[in-house]
């Protein structure tokens, strides 16, 4: 990813909205949508296999989470595992075909929505934005 100046950078801020946030660019006041180019929405894959980690606080909407690259993987060296940020547990991957074309080193992850199934957390979408945009993340 090439370096961008300053002004230049991504600016977001996660607003409340439901069981999650959503996204509003700083610098014009609009809002983001998951579709927009310099981002990525994507829905944890895997998380049916671990849905006691999935309960952890640290995937809790507007928290921080680590994109931890799995080259020796057996089933994808492209796997990217989704992880709280202190890398104790794990909620799950990036999908498959958005981990073939992701440099993990080059983004960074927060939880962004929580799908709850019979009382307990069974989903989660995360914001992938890159490394150096700046997001303004809500007081604890």
């Amino acid at each position: 990813m090439s370096e961008r100046r300053a002004e230049d950078r991504l600016r977001l801020w996660l607003e409340r909205s439901g069981a999650g946030f959503r996204l509003r660019d700083a610098a014009s006041g609009e809002l983001v949508r998951g579709e927009d180019p310099r981002i990525r929405v994507i829905k944890v894959a895997g998380v049916s296999y671990r849905i006691d980690a999935l309960q952890d606080d640290a995937f809790a909407p507007g928290r921080r989470l680590a994109l931890v690259p799995e080259p020796d993987n057996e089933h994808d060296p492209n796997a990217i595992g989704v992880w709280d940020d202190e890398r104790r547990v794990q909620a799950g991957y990036v999908p498959a075909e958005i981990a073939l074309e992701l440099d993990a080193e080059e983004w960074q992850a927060v939880s962004l929505w929580e799908f709850f199934e019979d009382g307990s957390r069974g989903g989660l979408r995360v914001l992938l934005a890159p490394r150096d945009a700046w997001i303004g993340l809500p007081r604890p």
